[in-house]
């Protein structure tokens, strides 16, 4: 077996949990940001939410949760610290904004809270492992 092989088998489960749900969530708000850019005000009520009836700057939130998430979850199955900072920030941020859509869509809310509290709960019991086997830069 590969270095990298033997460290993914190492690694703890509830990390690449919280890695690879970060993966998912990411693609999918890239796939709502596109929804958005491309005016689906017809399916979607969004008149009452944060940014009110402007779906671009709906899609444009989407796009920063989605490169947080995409971002902490590559950096998560890397074994780097700046992944858990940023998993942290992105769960915070969407567990605030689950919040603030629960009145509107409440399956997405309480769907959106049950995972981002799950990913602060994933990467709070691995604060300990730290990936030290493979260190070399990025080409």
């Amino acid at each position: 077996m590969t270095t990298s092989t033997m460290t993914a088998l190492r690694r703890p489960g509830w990390l690449t949990f919280a890695a690879v749900v970060m993966i998912a969530v990411g693609v999918l708000r890239i796939i709502a940001a596109i929804s958005y850019f491309g005016d689906s005000s017809k399916v979607n009520d969004l008149s009452g939410g944060l940014f009110g009836d402007q779906l671009f700057w709906w899609g444009i939130w989407d796009l920063i949760i989605a490169a947080f998430a995409l971002w902490a979850g590559y950096s998560l199955l890397r074994g780097d610290l700046f992944g858990r900072v940023l998993g942290y920030l992105w769960a915070g941020i969407v567990l605030v904004q689950s919040f603030l859509v629960l009145r509107y869509a409440p399956w997405f809310g309480f769907a959106a809270i049950a995972l981002s509290t799950l990913v602060m709960y994933a990467l709070s019991v691995t604060s300990d492992w730290t990936d030290e086997t493979d260190r070399r830069p990025l080409p």
